[in-house]
């Protein structure tokens, strides 16, 4: 993913579901002190899971799925950068 931060400054994020642009682009900001330009948000459906249980000498199969999550990609503006190892901002 470095191509996407050195050319482009863009950053993706896992956030929870019930998170809108707004909650979103204040809470970057205040942890990282940056100034955000925009902020995509997409829901991602979880994927079908086949697992194999063995119970008291049977085996059983069955389906679930993987919990579904939400992906925010920020867009920063010129002159900001975020260093994710370290958790606070690069200059």
């Amino acid at each position: 993913m470095h191509a996407l931060e050195e050319t482009q400054r863009k950053y993706a994020f896992q956030v929870t579901p019930s998170a809108n642009k707004i909650e979103i682009k204040r809470a970057v900001e205040a942890k990282f002190d940056v100034q955000v330009e925009k902020v995509a948000t997409m829901n991602r459906k979880g994927k079908a899971k086949q697992m194999t249980v063995r119970s008291n000498g049977h085996t059983i199969r069955t389906q679930g799925n993987r919990s579904s999550w939400k992906k925010a990609i920020i867009t920063l503006r010129e002159g900001y950068s975020i260093d994710l190892l370290k958790g606070e901002t690069a200059s």
